[in-house]
């Protein structure tokens, strides 16, 4: 399945980092983990950790599936408000996928100080409405967070253009927050990994998967053999090609990152991430030489045609909403790329086994914040696979 198109600015910007073999002989491993990306990346980061014996193997070039394509926030917040999921799912839950997120930001930055990645930049988080009559919904959100125990703060209309020249009715500002490379990342995690005995295979495309009572067996397209005791599907968007249950609805996103404008002083305050309450939302993010991300204009996967025929007309939107988000202020696009990208229907990953196949765990961060989900999957594998107890593994669960 093809998750990307256009040129996505991490891609270009890195290119081809690291070359990596294909599998081409029988081998056995403990653990196999499908899927090559950060998410792939961060499991076999705890696995090895644990000193369990891994192998990831990806049927593309490592990082080119959705990863070249994140735009690589790391935010606590989820796709949908938390005062909205506390109706849907119970406060308890709610509360502590927000903590979980939260949390994940500064592990995911622990482990860059530990493997020597610098490549990152912690950033407050601005969550603003251009609509008054959502005045409600900003406070409500504002005092879900702080009862919470987030650092946030609430500001209002001229505080907002007067500190970053933004036009919007409220905003909610939040503390915490980063933004990184996540292309980069994933290969410089993979790299120090596989000093420490992690095997990787890219160009390797599993075809067909055997789940037996004490083992699971891979074939490639080459033909080869892959026995493992235990598999961790971290394939993302092409889980469908792997288990027949519907839990994700796929969609195509959209992004620009404008020309480099180094010479000029940084674009607002701080340097800070931003998103509205529209539906589809619309992001915003500073990168390096002082160019701009924007993205969204988000709409339903129907095949890679339309994602292509669609994405210069996306492209000049967004450079149009930056306008109308930030008056006076324009931005000239240098790349535009677009990604497929999936929602479930309570904004929760799926993380864990799945009845369907044994020895089997899945690590699925759908949705917006699939770094950070990537992080709270590997962890909460890691303890599964271990044979211990992981108080948070109901609230992803499949049986949810």
């Amino acid at each position: 399945m093809e998750l990307v198109a256009g040129y996505p600015f991490w891609l270009i910007k890195n290119g081809l980092l690291y070359s990596y073999p294909k599998l081409l002989e029988n081998k056995k491993s403990d653990v196999v983990i499908i899927g090559g990306g950060i998410s792939g990346a961060l499991t076999a980061w705890h696995l090895i950790k644990a000193g369990i014996e891994c192998t990831v193997v990806d049927g593309r070039a490592i990082g080119l599936g959705s990863t070249c394509a994140s735009t690589s926030l790391l935010q606590y917040e989820l796709d949908i408000p938390l005062h909205n999921l506390k109706k849907n799912i119970g406060d308890h839950k709610a509360v502590r996928a927000y903590e979980l997120c939260g949390d994940a930001i500064d592990k995911v930055i622990n482990i860059m100080h530990e493997i020597g990645y610098t490549g990152f930049y912690k950033r407050k988080s601005l969550f603003f409405s251009t609509h008054r009559r959502q005045k409600t919904f900003i406070h409500d959100e504002y005092l879900a967070r702080k009862a919470a125990g987030f650092e946030v703060d609430i500001l209002p209309g001229p505080e907002l253009h007067r500190n970053y020249n933004l036009k919007a009715a409220f905003g909610i500002l939040s503390e915490k927050g980063a933004t990184t490379d996540a292309y980069s990342l994933t290969h410089e995690i993979l790299q120090y990994c596989i000093r420490n005995g992690l095997k990787v295979f890219d160009r390797t495309r599993i075809k067909t998967i055997d789940y037996n009572k004490d083992k699971v067996i891979l074939k490639t397209n080459e033909g080869c053999v892959l026995v493992a005791n235990h598999v961790i599907n971290a394939t993302g968007y092409e889980v469908i090609d792997f288990i027949g249950k519907k839990i994700v609805n796929l969609d195509c996103t959209y992004a620009i990152i404008s020309e480099s404008e180094a010479e000029k002083n940084e674009p607002w305050k701080d340097n800070i991430m931003m998103w509205n309450t529209d539906d589809p939302y619309l992001y915003m993010c500073y990168a390096d030489e002082n160019r701009v991300i924007v993205g969204g204009r988000d709409e339903p996967f129907t095949n890679m045609k339309t994602m292509h025929a669609y994405l210069d007309k996306k492209s000049s939107l967004l450079e149009k909403d930056f306008a109308a988000t930030f008056p006076g202020s324009t931005i000239k696009k240098e790349f535009a790329w677009s990604g497929v990208f999936g929602k479930t229907k309570d904004s929760l990953p799926y993380i864990g086994n799945y009845f369907k196949t044994p020895r089997t765990f899945y690590a699925l961060g759908f949705g917006g914040n699939g770094i950070t989900f990537s992080q709270v999957a590997a962890e909460i594998i890691t303890d599964l696979l271990r044979g211990r107890e992981n108080r948070d593994a109901d609230i992803f669960a499949f049986t949810r």
